[in-house]
């Protein structure tokens, strides 16, 4: 029966189909994104001393037969079942995003005649490989800096990515008409890339600040210790990209002066996304009746908004874990809804440079 299907209600099942699993597929790394935080705040990122397993099992050692058992295979780091489960629970949901990941890589392979992406979704499998690995050496190197932050850039790339894909997907899925050309708006590209990459650039200064424990640096507003520019604040040693593989480094390693050079740097760095985007979005909000992004202006400036407050709320109220993770994930939100900007943008520039090239067309018909 299915021999009788008109190719284009086939194709657009198809695209539907791997859209869905592919918006199932980012909300999972949002997820998995907050249980990092939660593993993390909750000094549980050593639960586990071993990986994939925990002291060689499926699940948290819990009977007294398996934790005798554990506490023997890892008799430097004893069985502490609060902290294993986080851990564990981390993994677990990693892992199931990484078999849907795999899933969507299958489903774009197999279907690749009927013109779904398929090189993205490659990639994003192979990238999940990679961020396992990163997961792996988080817990063998015993949170050293370095890959701990790599690890959190790597899974809101992977976010990042499966947003894209689901933008695409869906739009080939529904068929959507192109937008309305909007001229003069090929000006503020450039300013949107480089919008883009502050926020990415802040949200690695938030993975360093996470991996070296200095978010309780600073613990009043808007000074740093009761100083404007605190005295001593050593950005050598805070960002120093050297430190050695060995010691274990839950808690940090890092000096106090050091914890308050990134603490400062992560504040500056969100004043400058703030004014950055503040001065962006208003001037393309003067024209919001010509580009007819509105709806994206508005809800970068909301979650802009929401971010800053719960990083103030951080400090005002000493990182409560509730908080701490909600600043984690609307970290992740603003990212997207950049990128979703970005997106209609780029969709506006195309029609617009599409309706340029169709009228010199014309023009050109006309006078031959």
């Amino acid at each position: 029966m299915n021999q009788f299907v008109h190719p284009e209600v086939s194709t657009a099942s198809v695209h539907r189909t791997m859209a869905r699993w592919a918006t199932i597929a980012a909300c999972l790394a949002v997820v998995v994104i907050m249980l990092g935080a939660w593993t993390r705040l909750v000094h549980a990122g050593l639960g586990c001393p071993d990986w994939p397993g925990c002291y060689g099992f499926l699940t948290v050692p819990q009977s007294e037969s398996s934790i005798a058992i554990a506490n023997a295979r890892f008799p430097e780091t004893p069985v502490d079942v609060e902290k294993g489960w986080p851990e564990m629970i981390h993994r677990y949901a990693a892992g199931t995003l990484g078999l849907v990941v795999f899933g969507l890589a299958a489903y774009a392979f197999r279907h690749r005649r009927v013109g779904v992406p398929v090189k993205l979704p490659l990639f994003i499998a192979g990238f999940i490989v990679l961020q396992g690995a990163f997961g792996m050496w988080t817990v063998t190197l015993k949170l050293w800096p370095q890959v701990v932050a790599l690890h959190l850039l790597g899974g809101f790339t992977t976010l990042s990515l499966l947003t894209l894909l689901s933008l695409r997907l869906w739009r080939r899925a529904k068929a959507a008409p192109r937008p309305p050309a909007a001229p003069g708006l090929a000006r503020f590209r450039p300013w949107l890339y480089g919008g883009l990459l502050l926020v990415v650039l802040q949200i690695a200064l938030g993975a360093w600040t996470a991996a070296n424990y200095a978010a309780v640096a600073c613990t009043d507003l808007p000074t740093c210790q009761g100083q404007w520019w605190p005295e001593g604040m050593d950005f050598r040693h805070g960002f120093d990209v050297a430190q050695h593989v060995g010691p274990n480094y839950l808690g940090g390693q890092l000096t106090a002066d050091g914890r308050v050079a990134i603490h400062v740097t992560h504040r500056l760095g969100a004043m400058i996304v703030l004014a950055y985007f503040t001065v962006l979005l208003a001037l393309m909000w003067r024209r919001r009746e010509a580009s007819g992004l509105d709806d994206s202006i508005q809800l970068v400036a909301v979650v802009l908004a929401a971010q800053i407050a719960l990083g103030l709320a951080n400090v005002i109220l000493h990182i409560p874990l509730s908080i701490a993770v909600a600043h984690n994930a609307m970290g992740a939100g603003l990212l997207l809804s950049v990128i979703h900007l970005v997106w209609r943008h780029h969709l506006l520039l195309r029609t617009q440079t599409a309706s340029a090239t169709h009228t010199t067309t014309i023009k050109r018909e006309v006078t031959a």
